[in-house]
């Protein structure tokens, strides 16, 4: 009965869905800033609801519970640093980029900084990666809840659930993008107050009654942080400085209709995920008190198919769905703009705009389908494109950051189309590279620090032979 009506919901969401997608269809078809970024017009609203619904995915509700089950409030280390660094990506960076209509971090990086499209190149590949790798995970996350509570095959809903956000992606671009995630913000955010409810109550609300349950199944450890100085510290930079380069806020900024949106938007959903993150952490901290024998990665569902009625079942199944498809779609979107705005343009004769949309939407089926198969039929392919998230983080911010300071004529401010750095374009290569490199094999604390001292020494020895305006 349950797998039921869960297909039942899970269709007449779809169809509500790609039926709001076909109102954006013509607008989203008028240019290739359109369908990129909505011609930069996206007001408050539509930038904090896209916001919450793409950083509330899978992982932020089944992930983090299972972390919480095994790792308890270090999780939330982390957690404030991936999240937290969303609020300060507000503070630093949001109204910035939103004063620009970008396509892409890479654009930004190589128009204002480096002026070479072969580190624009390198940035898309490691940022199109992560958001693959983001893909992948939220299709298959779903379609494991969904074994779980209906014992069948996950594989079709798979298949599925990711045609919908395909077809409804490639159908209207951006709009369409945001406006479902708007609706599906709205919903998630009131299926997930009601779901704590429901679990929190499990201990009266009470941290002190959770220590004392924990106690009693001999897992007071989970209340501890017996984590070191250095560790807290990388997993703060690790969360945080993997979230600055993600293309995905940085094109809802560029998206924005004005800078005060743009950071309005990130701060609040910066306080949104931070609050609803560490109660899905803490979630699985509850759940370890009640059964701790079962496994970290089945402990939200067990609670739910064994201290809760199926319709609760069934609308925690709708919550993952909201928050799989929001997130999906937008990653997919972004992933699609940066491989036809970082990896085409750039080493392509002039190429018309309408045929700029049309390479988008194939990329974005492309994409789409390439994402899912990885992940379903391949994990090393899927664990090689997570590696990116380390990489970018230690290689693409750093750079970033050196080449805003850095600045060739310090007392003007930053315009589009004029180049204002002292960062060369082999210190660019340089930094990014070594800073990518040095993350995965040493940690990103050190990747952090060669990075951005090769990309100044770099920049000293071998200097741009003029400026580029």
């Amino acid at each position: 009965m349950l797998a039921t009506w869960t297909w039942i919901v899970t269709i007449a969401l779809s169809l509500f869905f790609i039926g709001m997608s076909l109102r954006f269809r013509k607008k989203s078809s008028e240019s290739f800033l359109q369908f990129a970024i909505a011609g930069g017009t996206l007001p408050f609203f539509l930038i904090l609801f896209t916001d919450i619904a793409t950083i509330m995915g899978v992982g932020n509700f089944v992930g983090h519970s299972s972390k919480g089950f095994e790792t308890g409030i270090a999780n939330i280390i982390f957690i404030i640093g991936e999240q937290g660094s969303k609020i300060l990506f507000a503070l630093l960076f949001a109204g910035f980029a939103a004063k620009f209509t970008y396509k892409s971090i890479a654009e930004l990086l190589n128009d204002l900084i480096l002026r070479d499209k072969v580190s624009r190149a390198i940035i898309g590949i490691l940022t199109s990666a992560i958001m693959i790798a983001w893909i992948g995970g939220q299709a298959k996350g779903m379609g494991h809840l969904f074994s779980v509570f209906t014992g069948t095959d996950p594989i079709p809903l798979i298949f599925f659930f990711s045609a919908v956000f395909i077809i409804y992606t490639t159908i209207g671009g951006m709009l369409s993008v945001v406006w479902t995630d708007f609706v599906q913000g709205v919903l998630l955010l009131g299926l997930a107050v009601w779901f704590y409810i429901k679990v929190y109550a499990k201990i009266d609300f009470s941290y002190s009654q959770l220590k004392m349950m924990l106690a009693d199944v001999n897992a007071s450890h989970l209340t501890e942080l017996s984590i070191s100085g250095w560790e807290v510290v990388t997993l703060f930079i690790t969360g945080c400085f993997g979230v600055l380069a993600a293309q995905v806020y940085w094109q809802r900024c560029f998206a924005a209709e004005n800078p005060k949106a743009a950071s309005r938007a990130m701060f609040y959903s910066g306080i949104v995920a931070i609050v609803f993150t560490i109660l899905a952490s803490v979630s699985g901290m509850i759940v370890k008190a009640i059964n701790p024998d079962i496994e970290a990665g089945n402990a939200i569902p067990w609670l739910i198919l064994n201290e809760m009625t199926q319709s609760a079942a069934l609308l925690f199944f709708i919550l993952i769905f909201l928050a799989a498809i929001s997130s999906a779609s937008s990653q997919l979107h972004s992933a699609a703009i940066v491989i036809v705005n970082d990896l085409i343009i750039p080493f392509s004769k002039e190429i018309k705009d309408r045929k700029l949309i049309v390479i988008s939407k194939w990329l974005v089926v492309l994409v789409g389908a390439f994402s899912i198969l990885a992940a379903l039929y391949s994990e090393s392919i899927i664990s090689l494109f997570a590696f990116a998230y380390t990489m970018t983080g230690g290689g693409v911010v750093p750079v970033l950051i050196v080449g805003l300071l850095w600045k060739a004529r310090k007392t003007e401010q930053f315009e589009m189309g004029k180049h204002n750095s002292k960062v060369s374009v082999w210190g660019g290569r340089i930094g990014l590279v070594s800073g990518a490199i040095i993350s995965v094999v040493f940690g990103i604390l050190w990747g952090v620090l060669v990075s951005t001292l090769l990309t100044i020494i770099a920049s000293f020895i071998l200097p741009n032979k003029r400026a580029t305006n």
